[in-house]
């Protein structure tokens, strides 16, 4: 990949703990800590139960494919086309649905098991990615 001049803004107030998490080699999501509901996107106010006593929570960091679709046109200069973008369900928090992007037209298949990774981006953030378990 070149200079990743397409990089997320890791200093959002309410997602710079996933990226600061990240950094450091963890998978987190954020959960109410009184009804124990997985909030995503992340926030600090549970819409479940009403309450404001959410934190993060480090997750496992496996999941299944819950769905994917392969590029073949590209569309910026750091994504040379084909690749595919994934949506993979925590197994801690199967309603939390994270992204990640595969190199290439993998053989995948829905609900397969997939395991998480981390890309450092330059200078800029890491991100969490995903590889189909023994990959």
């Amino acid at each position: 990949m070149g200079a990743h001049s397409i990089l997320p803004y890791d200093q959002d107030r309410e997602t710079a703990g996933f990226f600061a998490a990240a950094a450091e080699g963890r998978l987190v999501y954020r959960a109410c800590n009184d009804c124990n509901h997985a909030l995503h996107p992340p926030t600090d106010h549970c819409p479940h139960c009403g309450g404001w006593n959410t934190a993060w929570r480090d997750a496992k960091g496996t999941g299944s494919l819950h769905t994917w679709t392969t590029v073949m046109h590209q569309i910026h200069p750091d994504y040379p086309a084909p690749y595919t973008l994934v949506v993979v369900e925590l197994d801690d928090a199967p309603e939390v649905r994270l992204m990640g992007r595969l190199d290439g037209e993998p053989e995948l298949a829905a609900g397969q098991p997939m395991e998480v990774w981390f890309e450092r981006l330059g200078e800029g953030p890491t991100l969490p990615q995903w590889k189909p378990v023994g990959n």
